[in-house]
């Protein structure tokens, strides 16, 4: 079984590497992972990225802070998703802890994940702050956020339901994929449907598509 310190953390970095995710390994560049830390305190604050300030924060100037991390997308990306693996482990915690196995793992994991992202006061600051930046960057290609999700999702599939889910009626990367936009149409609905986001109803959608 998937453990929640596992590859559940490391899946989705390997699947969607960036030239910024590989400086971010602890003594690869120590300047690149300073200026990363940085930003991520303050959207942990609830307060907007701002490279300009970032640069002054940390006494040097703009340009070497785009040297060490990228644009600001870049950027925001990986804060985003290094505050999502902790949530992840988290919520792979809380379903170790249910005993559940199959298809209801999958569902409570994916639950919590869920709910845990609608409750956090930070990522809805961020929301409503940049709502169109925000929808780009966690649910399209233009960043690495929803590949590495979905490979997340999927080697969740794989582990718990195998190669060929519900005796091959759908694949597993299939699955995934459809179980993350349910996931992000949930979390995001305020913004992309103009409705209250609902744990109680993406939980009740995650468990019809698993069958639980």
């Amino acid at each position: 079984m998937l453990t929640a310190t596992g590859e559940i953390a490391d899946v989705g970095l390997r699947a969607a590497p960036t030239r910024l995710s590989a400086r971010l390994v602890p003594g690869v560049h120590p300047d690149a992972l300073g200026a990363f830390e940085a930003a991520r305190a303050t959207f942990v604050s609830g307060r907007r990225i701002d490279m300009g300030a970032l640069a002054v924060e940390l006494g040097v100037d703009r340009t070497s802070v785009f040297r060490w991390v990228g644009n600001r997308d870049a950027l925001l990306a990986e804060v985003l998703w290094s505050l999502a693996v902790p949530t992840l482990v988290q919520a792979a915690r809380a379903a170790d802890d249910a005993r559940h196995h199959g298809a209801e793992h999958v569902a409570t994991l994916l639950t919590h994940f869920a709910t845990d992202l609608i409750r956090a006061d930070y990522f809805r600051d961020f929301l409503a702050r940049e709502p169109a930046r925000a929808l780009r960057l966690l649910t399209t290609t233009a960043s690495p956020i929803q590949h590495r999700y979905v490979a997340t999702v999927e080697h969740l599939v794989r582990t718990h339901l195998g190669r060929a889910p519900f005796g091959g009626a759908i694949d597993a990367h299939a699955l995934a994929y459809l179980l993350v936009r349910v996931s992000e149409s949930f979390t995001y609905a305020d913004l992309i449907a103009g409705e209250p986001p609902s744990p109680d109803t993406a939980a009740s959608a995650f468990r019809h598509l698993l069958r639980v």
